[in-house]
């Protein structure tokens, strides 16, 4: 169960997150649209998974490479955008999101 402060600290880390990707690391996502689906954060605030959903599908694996690899340049950039704001910036372990395609293999299947 998260408590108040745990999810605040979700809904702020998931807004800085997404624009980080929309306005600075542009290139780590490779130009590739990347959303910030859900972020969970530990009771001690001192981790986050980050859920992400890449479109389109062929590049998905290589954008979440490239975005792995990069994890502690974008914790970098997210420390200085909310580093008022929190005393501690969370270690980020980034996941894919695969709610997308399982909604749209339901829709086919109920569609034939």
């Amino acid at each position: 169960m998260d408590s108040t402060r745990q999810k605040k600290i979700s809904r702020l880390l998931q807004k800085e997150i997404s624009e980080l990707f929309q306005k600075e690391v542009r290139e780590i996502a490779m130009g590739v649209m990347v959303t910030v689906t859900v972020v969970r954060i530990s009771p001690d605030l001192g981790q986050a998974k980050v859920y992400l959903s890449i479109f389109p599908n062929d590049k998905i694996k290589d954008v979440y490479q490239n975005i792995n690899e990069h994890a502690s340049q974008i914790r970098f950039a997210l420390g200085k955008r909310v580093g008022k704001q929190m005393r501690i910036i969370p270690n980020l372990a980034f996941f894919l999101d695969d709610s997308i395609d399982y909604l749209d293999n339901i829709d086919r299947l109920l569609k034939d």
